[in-house]
């Protein structure tokens, strides 16, 4: 898993509340046995004006003008704004994968779905919670300024305006820790890979048959 730090990027606007996963990553596409390729299909039904499947190649679709990821003053942004209750719907995992594939390091919300939120933090992906008055300055400051670009320090917990304002946001430490030293699940388990050859060591002694 990449290990989040710091970022000062792009940012877009992605001005919908109650966005859910399904808006994220269409169900047709979850028929991949793979977790890479999800990127070109992020927000699939409202990036194209015609419909999509895993074997339809993106480039030969037309892009729907209108949306703001294809507008091309965003392009290369890395830090999504979005509103209220981000993530909501099914739990799929894709949906965080999917963001993260398309560029995205971070999505800045006044609030997320709690399974959405959980998985982002175990994909290596930053959901941060600001008040929703602050989101606010930032949609209106984002759509004013073209090249709008944030900082996200996670050591720190801010979020860093252009002008120099800093709000701070909160994070566990237990996930903070995870996320600044790149460690998922399995990277968790392998940094007890001393304890764990020994253990089985140990048990090839005492218990021969089981091997």
């Amino acid at each position: 898993m990449r290990p989040f730090t710091q970022i000062t990027a792009k940012v877009v606007p992605l001005d919908r509340p109650n966005v859910d996963t399904d808006a994220i990553i269409p169900k047709q596409y979850l028929k991949s046995i793979k977790r890479s390729g999800f990127g070109p299909f992020a927000f699939d039904d409202w990036r194209y004006l015609d419909p999509g499947d895993l074997d339809i190649d993106p480039a030969t679709r037309r892009p729907n003008p209108d949306f703001v990821l294809n507008q091309p003053r965003y392009a290369g942004a890395e830090i999504l704004l979005a509103r209220e209750n981000f993530g909501c719907g099914s739990s799929r995992e894709h949906a965080v994968w999917a963001l993260d594939q398309a560029g995205f390091r971070a999505v800045i919300a006044p609030s997320f779905a709690d399974i959405f939120f959980n998985n982002s933090f175990k994909s290596g992906f930053l959901p941060v919670i600001l008040p929703e008055a602050v989101v606010d300055q930032l949609f209106q400051e984002c759509v004013a300024t073209e090249g709008y670009r944030l900082t996200v320090d996670l050591p720190a917990q801010t979020v860093v305006t252009q002008d120099g304002a800093s709000f701070a946001f909160d994070v566990d430490e237990f996930r903070k820790h995870c996320l600044v030293n790149g460690l998922d699940d399995i990277g968790l388990t392998l940094q007890q890979a001393d304890a764990i050859r020994a253990y089985e060591a140990r048990r090839r002694v005492e218990a021969p048959w089981l091997f």
